[in-house]
């Protein structure tokens, strides 16, 4: 692969996939360390990204203001700013619009670039090749670097794309777009698969927008986001119970822990160790993870503010919205809307589902295999799946490893694309401890000699600390 820049193996240039919290957030790092980026985003829009670009204020972060930091060793950061722009939301305790995260985020990279004339260049274009260090735009443009880091955030879901028959113009595929629910009409009645984060958020959104309809929404499994609690609690520290140890032992010990404390001190407690305990976890016992326990992890660890949650027990309460578990057989169009055939999780057969739209809020769709900017990446060797096929295999530093399971020295991923590798890398809390990491391994010398040590080191850190890291809003 490519070598970095110059004789001392420095790396002068990076070329950053992705304009979003973890692009523009790692192009602000490295600027303070030296290092000039090049951020490449094909909306244009840097900094705020698909979580935090919602105009909408009842959109509110999923974690406490105080936690919220976009700069790693600065905790009070983003406080600080709610002070001296929003006085009015800066409570640390609170749940801030993404909206104004969003504007902090955009503040943090402009002030960053004032600071460093020269050292964070803004392209708008979308990349569409990898060559060597070299990102190729559709425009036939290309950026040249040391170093690529894929900071391209999280993808739409595509469940209902699956599902989708010719002619089917009724499924909202894509909730997150600025104009998703603009056809859904005051009285329309919807039909939402997934129950999970984006659900929340679809039926705020309309609710917002004067909605008096009915959603009924469908999961395998019906599971709802939990509440934070009136305040953040103090985390219960795990033992070795908990993190050493089968896997069944271990959720003995967390059930056994949450009817002795509060189970959300519970999830905090694990926090600082989930990373690793992934890292350190082989392919089987993740494996066990995905396919039982993964559906109740994301309910329990990313959670919703409370006011949210009354508002959703609200319309449950009222018969506006309705929960079902299963799996969807069919999805038909008709003269009056979407009919949906499901088979339920448990009993007997139900009646269809129906309403005048579908809403997919499934989650991301992440395919690298199929990705035009990944798919590729692996076909030619350069980069593999993971065991599990939930994204790119990489080393400790975050480094693509190749078919043979060598690490490319100048390709780098960040954020949500990482997750096969760390997990919990999907939100703030946890993305901002990688791109110090990052800017770490890209602002310092790259020789191999020193690259092997690094990752010893940081290697022996998370197996030292119990198997390491913390998670904010759920699209970040």
């Amino acid at each position: 692969m490519t070598a970095p820049a110059d004789e001392a193996g420095t790396v002068r240039r990076v070329a950053i996939v992705g304009g979003g919290f973890s692009g523009a957030m790692l192009a602000a790092g490295l600027a303070e360390n030296g290092v000039a980026s090049t951020l490449i985003d094909r909306t244009g829009v840097f900094g705020p990204g698909v979580a935090y670009s919602t105009g909408f204020d009842g959109h509110v972060l999923n974690v406490r203001s105080g936690r919220m930091s976009a700069v790693e060793g600065r905790p009070d950061d983003f406080v600080r700013w709610l002070e001296a722009h929003h006085p009015d939301g800066a409570d640390p305790e609170g749940f801030a619009p993404r909206r104004l995260y969003g504007l902090y985020v955009a503040d943090r990279l402009a002030g960053a670039e004032a600071a460093h004339p020269g050292l964070i260049t803004r392209v708008v274009g979308e990349a569409v090749a990898l060559a060597g260090p070299v990102v190729c735009l559709s425009d036939g443009r290309r950026i040249e670097a040391d170093a690529v880091v894929l900071a391209t955030g999280n993808p739409a879901p595509d469940t209902a794309d699956s599902l989708r028959a010719d002619g089917q113009d009724r499924l909202i595929g894509d909730p997150w777009r600025s104009d998703a629910l603009d056809r859904i009409g005051p009285n329309d009645d919807v039909v939402i698969l997934g129950t999970g984060l984006t659900m929340v958020d679809s039926i705020l959104w309309l609710l917002a927008r004067g909605w008096r309809g009915r959603a009924t929404a469908l999961s395998r499994r019906g599971l709802r986001p939990h509440a934070h609690g009136a305040r953040h609690g103090p985390p219960v520290t795990p033992g070795e119970a908990l993190t050493t140890g089968p896997v069944s032992r271990r959720l003995a010990e967390a059930r056994r822990l949450s009817a002795e404390n509060d189970w959300r001190g519970v999830m905090e407690g694990l926090r600082p160790v989930t990373a690793a305990l992934w890292v350190a976890a082989d392919a089987a016992t993740r494996a066990r993870f995905l396919r039982h326990l993964r559906p109740w992890w994301d309910v329990h660890r990313h959670r919703i503010a409370d006011s949210v949650a009354v508002s959703m027990r609200r319309l449950e309460t009222e018969g506006r919205l309705m929960v079902y578990a299963g799996r969807v057989r069919r999805v038909e169009q008709t003269a009056d809307g979407i009919v949906v055939d499901w088979t339920p999780r448990r009993g007997r057969s139900p009646a269809s589902l129906t309403g005048r739209w579908l809403i997919d809020c499934t989650g991301p769709g992440h395919h690298p295999a199929t990705d035009p900017l990944t798919g590729p990446l692996i076909a030619s060797g350069r980069a593999r799946l993971d065991p599990l096929k939930l994204g790119l295999a990489l080393d400790a530093e975050g480094r693509v490893l190749d078919a043979d399971g060598a690490p490319d020295r100048s390709l780098f991923v960040l954020g949500p694309p990482a997750r096969a590798a760390f997990w919990e890398t999907v939100a703030v809390p946890d993305i901002r401890k990688r791109i110090a990491g990052l800017v770490g391994t890209l602002a310092g010398p790259a020789s191999d000699e020193g690259e092997q040590s690094d990752q010893a080191e940081g290697q022996a850190d998370q197996r030292q600390q119990g198997q390491g890291d913390d998670r904010g809003d759920a699209k970040a």
